[in-house]
């Protein structure tokens, strides 16, 4: 049996119709102290058909640090761009079989190899805070069970003697409560539903997710003018003779669980629908003994019997909040992505209820500068392709986000794009004082507007709704467990890369460490290297800026 294998970055796809002399090879690198370190493992076989579970080869790793590993496979990708609306910069427009599900595998388990397609797994080392620094030799490869014969490679690893430092970013992306439940086929609130939102909240946490939107009402997001999303609400709402009696036992559990996965923030959901705030969202009450729909699609948001139950409602919340000790840690949201001309609507559902969350954050991903200009957003979070009049009006603690619309030039995370075209958003963080990131798709398994469910293994544009991958960055795994994607990995590598250009800022100067990301010319969002031999190298600089300090 002949089978090439190469040690690669952990920036490379490798398409079953690539070549492994196409891919620059990673001989050695770098980590911090704290910090999770990933590679890959490509491979190819010239002189055979496949391995077989009877004479199988096998996955080998020999190395005094804690490996992982990950089958990388590919999903299918009908629709990886919008057809007349690309750059330079995609790695593909074709449809076709792209890798990015990340399928978790152990040493010792059989691998298929096929002759003449390229093949990868991925490999996370982790590196514990009390690891000691140094030099570590990572020896990995495939095997012939029957014979024990190797084809293997070396990776060294040096380990840096600094703890990479807590992520200071705010990193919201919205999980879809009621996704999880279609997708494992749970009743919503059960306690299997409970069960499986926590392991989605405890891998999204640990992958720099610590702003979690939090359900007081389901959310009006991607719902069809009209339609309905499943109730995910946590809090009980009963209507009475004498005004609205409302229930926080779900919230509780729910803040008690986040808290204990170390979430920071919680993000309330928005207070009036989507693209203007003209209705209402969904709100479920006990009228009479009977459990109904009392607020929706059908509710003006500035009627005086919805703005009364919105005041009465969010008094109790801020006063529950108190009592748990995280009303500092909340952010609220009016209307997601209003345009200008809906500026007058939003400025009037907001002046509603102004005076109750005086004093807490208002926050909402919109693009039109206007809204910040005339005052209707203190807390904007604008576009990634719409941020520079925000950037030049010094905004403090400014966010951004991105979504299906940032397809030209900035950083995204479309399937079809490359690795490394993620991962630099990291370095434009931390050179323009970014505070906050928002992404809309952490699992978001449906149509567009919500019209019925889709199988992300099958489908990962949302039925031609966004660019595949847009919409999610983990599927759903047997058992109520997720499955990361490549995407999910790279986007924390770039957290990483946000808090170790901090600690180089902090030991050597923002001068010399912004010498390191201009090297190439001024970084933009939208204008920057995209070779993933910068991003590498960059991160390498900077370890060894930390070093020798």
């Amino acid at each position: 049996m002949s089978i090439q294998i190469q040690i690669l970055s952990s920036l490379e796809k490798c398409f079953m119709d690539e070549t492994l002399e196409q891919k620059p090879i990673l001989s050695s690198a770098s980590c911090l102290r704290g910090e999770d370190f990933h590679f890959t493992l490509a491979f190819v076989a010239d002189d055979i058909a496949t391995s077989t579970l009877a004479n199988p080869t096998v996955l080998v790793c020999r190395s005094d640090l804690d490996v992982s590993f990950e089958r990388v496979e590919n999903v299918p990708v009908r629709y990886p761009c919008y057809p007349t609306r690309t750059d330079a910069y995609y790695l593909r427009k074709a449809p076709g079989l792209y890798p990015d599900l990340l399928m978790p595998m152990a040493v010792g388990d059989p691998v298929l190899v096929s002759r003449g397609l390229l093949l990868s797994i991925y490999a996370t080392v982790h590196v514990p805070e009390n690891t000691k620094a140094g030099d570590y030799t990572i020896t990995v490869g495939l095997a012939d069970e029957e014979s024990g014969a190797e084809t293997v490679r070396e990776l060294k690893l040096h380990v840096v003697d600094a703890v990479l430092p807590k992520q200071e970013l705010l990193v919201a992306q919205w999980i879809h409560y009621d996704c999880i439940a279609d997708a494992h086929e749970l009743e919503i609130f059960s306690e299997a539903h409970w069960d499986a939102m926590e392991t989605y909240l405890k891998m999204a946490v640990d992958h720099g997710i610590n702003t979690i939107l939090t359900p007081v009402f389901t959310p009006p997001l991607d719902t069809a003018i009209g339609g309905e999303r499943p109730t995910v609400q946590l809090v009980d709402v009963e209507k009475t003779e004498n005004g609205y009696r409302f229930g926080f036992e779900k919230l509780h559990r729910f803040v008690a669980l986040c808290e204990k996965l170390g979430v920071e923030r919680f993000e309330i959901s928005h207070l009036f629908t989507q693209w203007g705030a003209y209705h209402a969202p969904k709100v479920m009450a006990t009228v009479d003994g009977e459990y109904r729909r009392i607020f929706g699609w059908d509710t003006d948001a500035a009627s005086d019997e919805y703005v009364a139950f919105l005041r009465a409602f969010l008094v109790e919340l801020i006063a529950e909040m108190k009592k748990l000790g995280i009303d500092d840690r909340m952010l609220f949201h009016i209307s997601d992505e209003p345009k200008k001309e809906q500026m007058e609507q939003y400025q009037l559902v907001k002046s509603k209820i102004a005076d109750i969350l005086e004093g807490y954050p208002i926050y909402d991903a919109l693009s039109d500068f206007d809204f910040y200009e005339t005052g209707a957003v203190d807390h904007p979070i604008p576009a990634s392709d719409h941020i520079e009049p925000f950037l030049d009006a010094n905004i403090e603690n400014l966010w951004t986000y991105y979504c299906c619309g940032q397809w030209r030039h900035v950083s995204n995370r479309f399937i079809a794009m490359s690795l490394a075209r993620e991962r630099i958003i990291g370095a434009q963080f931390w050179k323009y004082h970014i505070a906050g990131f928002l992404h809309w798709g952490y699992n978001f398994w449906y149509t567009r507007y919500s019209k019925r469910q889709i199988n992300p293994y099958v489908i990962t544009d949302g039925d031609a709704f966004a660019p595949a991958g847009d919409a999610f960055s983990v599927y759903p795994a047997p058992n109520c467990q997720a499955y990361r994607s490549l995407r999910l990995v790279v986007f924390h590598e770039a957290l990483c890369d946000l808090a170790a250009l901090k600690l180089a800022e902090e030991r050597c100067g923002r001068d010399a460490v912004l010498a390191l990301v201009d090297a190439k010319g001024d970084m933009t969002f939208s204008s920057y290297p995209h070779d993933a031999a910068f991003i590498l190298n960059l991160r390498e600089n900077i370890n060894r800026m930390i070093e020798e300090a």
